[in-house]
């Protein structure tokens, strides 16, 4: 193919298309994009030639790598790394340091490399890969602990990595005390700068993007895109590769600014990356050889299993030794370092600055970090989820309810569950409600149920319902989809007086939510009938009712009047009980948990009755 512009167009749809197919096939997106690459390769069909496109490839790399790294920045949450900040810094620095020297002496003393080569090498497996630890993570559903080491760890020591391998390699060309003794300052200065300058730009990042009206609406994630790249460039202008770590740091602290388009921003960076990571690892991978990493032999296998069986288990546990991680959690670290994109993108660029010298290596160096890539993200890929299972490091099946609104139906509802033995969470952002339902021995998270660390630090990984029990049904219905685009939580209930358009309509009709009760209630008219005492909570048994029978209307929780006697709020069946919900299918024998207004007892019980529904006991609570 002698076309470089259809070459490139060719390499974006195959990398989009192999990841989507990665999705669904449930394996990692790596894996498919190295085939791919292979397979569009000159070792392949022929259409992927990486060379053809000269300094354009590696200048495409070094853009492509600053978005990439400033999206992981973006999901870096501080509070997060602030409880495991110990474990995450050794394993940044010590571990690096630790990586370095076993790959070095793996690669010396399993394939005979000279010390310059090996050393190359072991700067270069210093980086694990958040392009493929976050996916994975987010998959398993780790313990929260273990899961924000992994994520720290593989966005933090790309760019320490990235910048080290590049001072390796300037030693290697210009050996000499002076040269190793600038590198070691050089890679402070580098350090140091990129943070400084990450934090600043990432301030005013944020500041402008906060600012009502000053970025014309659409165009914040655009304008985002271009100070990231223009950061990068600039801070690699004023001091070399101090870019990689400026857009990293700058990633984080826009991330920690809460801004009005942050949601926004994050589904366009974490789109943009998709994009890019599956073009780059297409274009290198298809300028890797198969008869390179063939000509390793059976060394370069023994180099990548001592890394994974020798050097990263030593590397853990020494470094998170003392720490507050249990040693279930740092053999499940110590098991889980696939490397990625950064590794096969520096590689790449070191082995053509080794060619451009004249020095040899090139080509065996990159092949062996290829080899690398595929074996550690393939034994991660498949055996990750088996090893968390067997050290017990993933979270239970979901079974939690999540209650947004601690207002006087959703304490009943949260009362009636967990007396049934189901995990109950509240989040509100009102001070005493919140103080009130925490009183009663709840789960509360106080803040905007509407931005994604709440939605974290609530457990959503584990809520298998999210119930939406406040007056705005906008609101609700926002709150529900968010549980289920961004945690994918099964089941969704939403509070609605009517459906008369809108979100929780649209919810509904796709059947992507319910909602919650039997029906439509006006959840505000309960909260000074519990307060006055007023309310009564009855279980009721259900048995069909007869054909001859009817309501005619009676009860009908359609009609705010009638349907206001009283509210079904859970149903129990075989032992476990669910929010009740408008659209349930009941079966005969189900027992429910039923609000009853008193003042309107006799009425709501015979409203009931046609319905199916008995009186199986005295009041549960009052």
């Amino acid at each position: 193919m002698a076309h470089p512009t259809l070459m490139v167009a060719l390499a974006l749809a195959a990398g989009v298309l192999s990841q989507s197919a990665a999705r669904h096939l449930r394996v990692p997106g790596i894996v498919l994009l190295l085939a791919v690459g292979i397979g569009l390769g000159p070792d392949g069909l022929g259409w992927v030639r990486p060379g053809e496109l000269g300094g354009g490839l590696y200048a495409l790399v070094d853009l492509a790598v600053a978005v990439i790294l400033f999206e992981g920045g973006l999901n870096l949450e501080i509070s997060r790394l602030r409880r495991e900040q110990a474990a995450i810094r050794r394993l940044v620095t010590w571990g690096a340091a630790i990586t370095l020297i076993g790959g070095t002496l793996a690669a010396r003393g399993l394939l005979g490399w000279s010390w310059e080569l090996a050393l190359l090498f072991g700067s270069l497996v210093v980086v694990t890969g958040p392009t493929v630890v976050g996916p994975l993570v987010a998959e398993l559903r780790l313990r929260h602990r273990v899961a924000t080491v992994l994520e720290a760890e593989g966005v933090l020591i790309d760019p320490i990595g990235a910048i080290l391998a590049v001072l390796v390699l300037e030693i290697t060309i210009s050996p000499g005390m002076d040269t190793v003794a600038a590198g070691g300052l050089g890679l402070l200065l580098r350090l140091a700068f990129g943070a400084g300058a990450g934090v600043v730009a990432g301030f005013v990042l944020a500041r402008l993007l906060a600012v009502r009206r000053l970025v014309p609406e659409g165009h914040e994630n655009i304008l985002v895109l271009a100070m990231v790249l223009l950061l990068f460039q600039a801070c690699d202008a004023w001091v070399a590769q101090s870019g990689i770590m400026a857009v990293t740091v700058a990633g984080v602290v826009v991330g920690n600014l809460r801004t009005p388009v942050d949601r926004d921003l994050r589904e366009f960076k974490d789109q943009m990356s998709v994009l890019l990571i599956g073009l780059l690892f297409v274009m290198l991978a298809a300028g890797v050889r198969f008869e390179e990493v063939r000509a390793l032999g059976v060394g370069g296998l023994l180099v990548v299993a001592t890394l994974i069986f020798v050097v990263r288990p030593v590397q853990v546990f020494l470094t998170t030794r003392g720490s507050e991680l249990s040693l279930r959690e740092r053999g499940f670290i110590a098991w889980v370092a696939p490397r990625g994109i950064v590794a096969a993108a520096i590689a790449s660029i070191v082995a053509r600055s080794l060619e451009a010298v004249g020095m040899e290596g090139g080509v065996e160096l990159r092949a062996l970090v290829f080899l690398t890539i595929a074996c550690t993200v393939v034994v991660a890929g498949l055996s990750a989820g088996w090893v968390g299972n067997w050290l017990g490091v993933r979270l239970p099946g979901r079974d939690g309810v999540a209650i947004l609104g601690a207002g006087a139906l959703g304490v009943a509802l949260g009362e009636v569950l967990r007396a049934a033995g189901r995990s109950v969470t509240f989040l509100d952002s009102n001070p005493h409600k919140s103080r009130r339902v925490e009183e009663l021995g709840f789960s509360v998270v106080f803040g905007n149920a509407l931005q994604e660390r709440i939605l974290q630090r609530a457990g959503f990984e584990a809520v298998e319902t999210a119930v939406a029990l406040t007056g705005n049904k906008t609101l609700n219905g926002v709150f529900v989809n968010r549980a289920k685009e961004n945690f994918g939580v099964p089941h969704g209930l939403v509070a609605a007086t009517e459906i008369d358009g809108g979100l929780v309509a649209e919810l509904v009709e796709r059947q992507h939510g319910d909602v919650v009760f039997e029906g439509h209630h006006d959840i505000e008219r309960w909260e000074p009938r519990f307060r006055s005492g007023d309310v009564e909570v009855v279980r009721c048994e259900y048995r069909p009712p007869q054909a001859t029978e009817s309501a005619e209307g009676i009860g009908d929780p359609m009609k705010i009047g009638s349907g206001e006697r009283y509210v079904i709020l859970a149903v129990e069946r075989d032992g476990f009980a669910r929010p009740m919900s408008m659209n349930r299918v009941l079966r005969e024998g189900d027992v429910a948990s039923v609000a009853i207004h008193l003042p309107e007892k006799t009425e709501a019980l015979e409203a009931l009755g046609p319905l199916g529904w008995r009186p199986s006991e005295g009041p549960e609570t009052a």
